[in-house]
């Protein structure tokens, strides 16, 4: 009898059930698509990279420019980043509308894992989205004309007031702004314009917003400041991104600790 062609089969099926084996305890090869992740699970819109949306331009908030790849900078921005650092993933930035954004639709449809857009957590929005911990305390702002003869909210009967639709500051102004004639706009980039070409008397929105227009053009001033009690959140999809949700607070928590936080915070918010 011939040993070696036997001994040569029984080597080949060995060879063969190894291979085998091998592919089984690997879901990541062969028909299982891409090779099994490394890191965890965030469930991702794209693999490796955080995408955000946001409504802009927002300032200081959230406006064009910067030089993290994105095409966008500003508090929101600059933080996240710092975030996704951390996380060591890439950040990507989309530009949408804020009511789809607030409401949940934006989230709810895939297009991002987190919404930053100087979001105020309120109960309402809570019923569609899930929130980070509060990074930002707020308040609500008047901004005028200085020739206007607008002193308070009290003076706002018969004008024309800009609120961008979906916010708090529609609701304040909603509440408050007795008599006036609310003009509802999609974005700060629609109520700044309007207001310069003549068309509103006024503007009730974020107060660090309207503080950059008063810095842009001295014809222009704070009445009022109100606080509403309002804190800022990162948004994400309700009940669908937890694993996200946590690693973004544990983050931020780090950041803070370590005095990143801070720094970024400055940068946009303290006078220079």
């Amino acid at each position: 009898m011939n040993r070696r062609p036997l001994i040569a089969g029984i080597a080949i099926a060995a060879a063969a059930v190894l291979a085998l084996s091998g592919c089984a305890s690997n879901p990541g090869s062969g028909g299982g698509g891409d090779k099994a992740p490394s890191g965890p699970d965030y469930g991702l819109v794209t693999a490796g990279t955080l995408s955000v949306c946001s409504d802009i331009p927002y300032p200081p908030f959230e406006f064009e420019g910067g030089d993290n790849g994105t095409g966008y900078t500003g508090f929101d921005i600059d933080l996240l980043g710092a975030v996704a650092k951390k996380l060591d993933l890439k950040l990507n930035v989309q530009d949408v509308g804020f009511d789809a954004l607030q409401s949940g639709t934006t989230l709810a449809a895939g297009t991002c894992d987190v919404g930053a857009s100087a979001m105020t957590i309120t109960d309402a929005r809570k019923k569609n989205l899930d929130f980070s911990d509060p990074y930002y305390d707020s308040l609500q702002s008047l901004l005028v004309k200085t020739d206007s003869g607008i002193k308070s909210i009290d003076d706002l009967k018969g004008k024309t007031v800009g609120v961008q639709q979906g916010t708090t500051g529609e609701n304040y102004a909603k509440e408050h702004a007795k008599g006036a004639e609310l003009l509802q706009m999609g974005s700060d980039g629609d109520l700044w314009p309007a207001m310069q070409a003549g068309q509103l008397d006024a503007i009730l929105q974020d107060q660090p917003v309207n503080l950059e227009h008063e810095k842009a053009d001295k014809s222009y001033k704070i009445v009022e400041t109100y606080n509403t009690d309002e804190q800022y959140g990162f948004a994400f999809e309700k009940g669908k991104k937890t694993a996200l949700l946590e690693a973004v607070n544990k983050a931020l928590k780090e950041l803070k600790d370590s005095g990143e936080y801070k720094k970024i915070y400055d940068e946009y918010f303290t006078a220079k």
